[in-house]
């Protein structure tokens, strides 16, 4: 799919069980560490620590209700998102590009992607997600492409601020979109 002449061309398709250290080592990338710093959508001044192991990756990906689609370029997976199915919504959630070809267009090619695979997987009548509420420009990144804030929040996990939280008082805000069918 390409939607502009100067977006890059890229391919998505549903991950498979040999992916996952490929996944791992991605998400990881795109939100914590040295490397993710390279992108703007790093968690590292936040948190320490990685953001997934493998056998969560493994665990997401084993179950009934839960695909993670890929972003590839010229074969290699640049970017995923995680989709779960909840009843009549879909949580999104795990969505990296990877932080060297981050504000190029890739992750909003992705996000498309991403919401058609879910009006047709799972005909879902909306879509949400939460991010950290300190990461002002991400939610201004969500709003542009029609995410809605809801006010409504949920706690930052206590047991991993405890163990990789950088700054006090972490907590998340419920973004959701309503799908439109034709």
């Amino acid at each position: 799919m390409q939607i502009s002449t100067t977006a890059p061309v890229l391919q998505f398709r549903l991950a498979e069980t040999s992916d996952a250290a490929t996944i791992e080592t991605l998400v990881n990338s795109g939100y914590r560490g040295e490397a993710s710093r390279q992108g703007w959508t790093t968690e590292a001044d936040l948190l320490g620590g990685t953001r997934i192991n493998l056998q969560e990756v493994n665990d997401l990906m084993s179950s009934n209700d839960s695909v993670i689609l890929l972003c590839l370029q010229n074969a290699a997976i640049i970017g995923c998102v995680l989709l779960q199915h909840e009843a009549a919504s879909v949580y999104l959630g795990m969505f990296v590009v990877q932080p060297n070809l981050q504000a190029n267009g890739i992750g909003r090619q992705l996000m498309h992607a991403a919401e058609d695979l879910v009006k047709t997987r799972w005909r879902a009548e909306k879509i949400w997600m939460t991010v950290i509420t300190l990461r002002t420009e991400l939610i201004a990144y969500y709003v542009r492409r029609g995410y809605q804030q809801t006010g409504r929040y949920k706690p930052f996990p206590p047991e991993i601020a405890q163990a990789f939280a950088t700054v006090d008082h972490l907590q998340f805000e419920v973004l959701e979109k309503s799908l439109r069918y034709e």
